[in-house]
């Protein structure tokens, strides 16, 4: 894993960098292609880091997959120059750490429940920073306290860190008879190579369930993107103010993440506890989706605040539960190349109903020298549109869902035989 992240790390720092001497004028004006291919590199190393941590964890502790994907999704040019240099140093930094162990660690759903607990946290309190930066202007000495805090707050995972790696060094010095033998494999790992062994892309591809969750992933993912890149314009054309957009843009991360997380960790539940298969909460989730489109396309007062809450949150919810179904219905063997390509799905979408729908029918319905549009009318027709997409990738969902549901009985039946085993 680590010479994946290096490889991000690397192009990471040259994408961001030619951009920021782009800006500051350390090198001649660039072409609009030669910044495009900047920006290509930029975004294409999170890939590399995306890739690494979704495989590396769902390894690791496959028996909490969704869990583990639910955790890990002052001037501009310094900012530029800071997305050069810190991530790619974090990344070279942390590499050696991040590798695949052949056995689980016991006890380790008490950390993760930790690391969950302090996600959750500093997400609530961005949340609250984000409304009260926009509703109030904050001084000097409030702003340097709340970043305190903040950096208080992002450095308490290590403390969970240190914690588990002293009792697992305790747990070692003082073997029981359990311990003295080698550690049993996970479960869920068990199981999964009983069911099915792991297929690589092309195997994959030849199955119906791969094109079933590629066509769910362009209907929402796609229409999700499509909302996102388009929310600050809906806003303008509703008569939002720039502060209110301002808002809306700010709390759709927090609410992406908040079901990215939330997403992992409520499937794991229903998966264990009561037997729903995320296939049945993907699609669900895409019904929740549509509905927060005409939501959108219906105008009435304050329906972007509803709207894209729905949206976001189901955008994060699609982007925890593909990987997961992805390694349970797959195997872990070639998962980040089999996600990553249906991963594709997002940007396919995203064009198709942005540039060919949105953009389309906006134009269309522009007036005035400056081709703005001003008004409901302006994206009811796409809106009602994207509605549709994600309500026929709702039903797409649905045939998965039915394909995959003996899979996911046998998994659990032979999961809880493996339970009842190790336990006797």
């Amino acid at each position: 894993p680590w010479l994946v992240l290096v490889a991000g790390a690397v192009q990471f720092f040259a994408g961001y960098f030619f951009i920021w001497a782009s800006v500051v004028e350390l090198i001649d004006r660039p072409p609009v292609a030669a910044m495009c291919l900047f920006m290509w590199v930029a975004a294409h190393a999170q890939t590399f880091f995306n890739t690494t941590n979704v495989v590396s964890g769902v390894h690791n502790f496959s028996d909490y997959s969704g869990t583990i994907v639910g955790i890990m999704k002052d001037q501009p040019s310094a900012f530029i120059l800071m997305l050069a240099i810190l991530p790619k140093s974090l990344s070279l930094v942390l590499m050696l750490l991040v590798r695949i162990y052949d056995t689980n660690a016991m006890g380790d759903k008490k950390h993760l429940n930790s690391f969950s607990a302090v996600a959750l946290i500093i997400a609530t309190y961005l949340m609250i920073l984000i409304i009260l930066e926009n509703t109030f202007t904050m001084p000097l000495w409030s702003r340097i306290l709340t970043f305190i805090v903040l950096l208080f707050l992002l450095f308490w995972p290590l403390r969970t860190a240190i914690v588990a790696m002293r009792e697992e060094r305790e747990g070692s010095s003082e073997p029981s008879s359990s311990e003295q033998s080698p550690l049993l494999d996970d479960p869920l790992q068990v199981v999964s190579k009983e069911v099915s062994e792991d297929m690589n892309l092309i195997q994959a591809m030849h199955t119906g369930d791969f094109w079933l969750l590629f066509m769910a992933m362009v209907c929402g993912l796609g229409s999700g993107l499509a909302t996102i890149n388009n929310i600050s314009q809906i806003g303008e054309s509703l008569g939002y103010t720039t502060v209110e957009i301002n808002t809306l843009v700010s709390l759709l991360s927090i609410w992406n993440f908040l079901d990215r997380f939330g997403a992992g960790y409520i499937s794991d539940v229903l998966l264990y506890k009561r037997g729903f298969t995320r296939p049945f909460l993907m699609a669900f989730t895409l019904l929740i989706m549509a509905a927060g489109h005409i939501i959108i396309a219906s105008g009435f007062s304050g329906n972007l605040y509803v709207g894209s809450v729905l949206v976001g949150v189901c955008y994060g919810c699609l982007w925890s539960l593909m990987p997961t179904i992805t390694s349970e219905i797959f195997g872990v063997g070639h998962m980040g190349t089999i996600f990553n390509t249906i991963a594709i799905g997002s940007p396919v979408g995203s064009y198709i109903l942005s540039v060919r729908v949105i953009g389309y029918i906006y134009d269309k319905e522009a007036t005035g020298e400056d081709n703005s549009c001003y008004g409901t009318h302006c994206f009811m027709l796409s809106f009602f549109i994207l509605a549709s997409v994600a309500f026929f990738g709702f039903l797409v969902d649905l045939v998965l869902f039915f394909r995959t549901r003996s899979f996911y009985k046998l998994i659990l039946h032979r999961r809880s035989q493996h339970s009842q085993l190790t336990a006797a």
